[in-house]
């Protein structure tokens, strides 16, 4: 049995939130510059240069990549050979946020109750995603997710019938209602199948790919492609303001489900959608 403390939890949760809020990831950078070639709009192509020169003033300054800086998204793979010692998993994956928001001088977005909203002041409860595997390793996402994205987000439950084509439907019609809102370029996530909660929660963690991977699986590998191309024939482009580019990428989740079902969910990302993670 392999022994985890609780403070060493809180130290990891706190810098993983202040990293993924102040550096832009790799495939995500790359993703820009290989978009700035692709993209034939003037408009455009200031907007994605524009894009690559914010990241590396926020990584050079230490400040966040976007004013928004998310409600704290926690995935968490815990061994069934863990054991968490001096303090509860929840708590102190709490402490780590309040922590990382405080220290990391990053905005705390969250209300206490989604009807009186007084704001709790530490960016906190986080939502806190738990998956027990094998082993004896603790491995944390943080996800910090902005609302400007996450409100155009949305979740169908289409019959079986719709099939692909209902599917795909859903997901363009999805982003090409969002426009400008989720500030384009965007990453999509999309998850298919299981139960209502399980494909936003697919749709979720999808986002935590590495933008421009494809599913191992081919016939999800090949809706992706389809998807990429499908939405940035929209030309809503960088910013909304017209151009080839409307998403960086498009990753798709899939689960096993009912005979009578077809949940399917869509989950937008801004181009700067923040993760980062550790093992313990």
């Amino acid at each position: 049995m392999k022994e985890i403390s609780a403070r060493q939890i809180t130290d990891v949760v706190e810098k993983l939130c202040i990293d993924s809020n102040i550096y832009l990831n790799d495939d995500i950078r790359e993703s820009l510059a290989r978009a700035r070639e692709l993209e034939e709009s003037e408009s455009g192509k200031s907007i994605l240069e524009s894009l690559v020169k914010n990241a590396e003033i926020a990584a050079a300054e230490g400040m966040a990549i976007c004013q928004d800086t998310g409600m704290a998204i926690v995935f968490v793979r815990i061994g069934q050979d863990v054991r968490i010692t001096g303090g509860s998993l929840e708590k102190a994956i709490n402490e780590g946020v309040r922590r990382g928001y405080r220290e990391g001088y990053l905005r705390c977005s969250i209300v206490d109750d989604p009807i009186i909203r007084k704001n709790t002041g530490g960016n906190t409860p986080a939502v806190i995603h738990c998956e027990i595997v094998e082993g004896d390793e603790l491995r944390i996402d943080v996800a910090p997710k902005g609302f400007g994205s996450e409100n155009m987000s949305a979740l169908k439950m289409l019959k079986p019938s719709d099939g692909v084509e209902g599917i795909r439907r859903f997901v363009v019609e999805t982003v090409s209602n969002a426009g400008p809102n989720p500030c384009p370029p965007v990453i999509v996530g999309v998850g298919i199948g299981g139960s209502m909660e399980k494909c936003a929660l697919l749709a979720k963690k999808a986002l935590l790919r590495e933008v421009g991977s494809r599913n191992r699986k081919k016939h999800l590998a090949d809706l992706e492609e389809q998807l990429l191309e499908e939405i940035n024939r929209l030309g809503i482009g960088p910013a909304g303001l017209g151009g080839r580019v409307t998403a960086l990428g498009v990753m798709v989740e899939a689960w096993p489900t009912h005979i009578a079902g077809l949940p399917v969910a869509v989950n937008i990302s801004c181009h700067a959608t923040r993760h980062r993670s550790a093992v313990l």
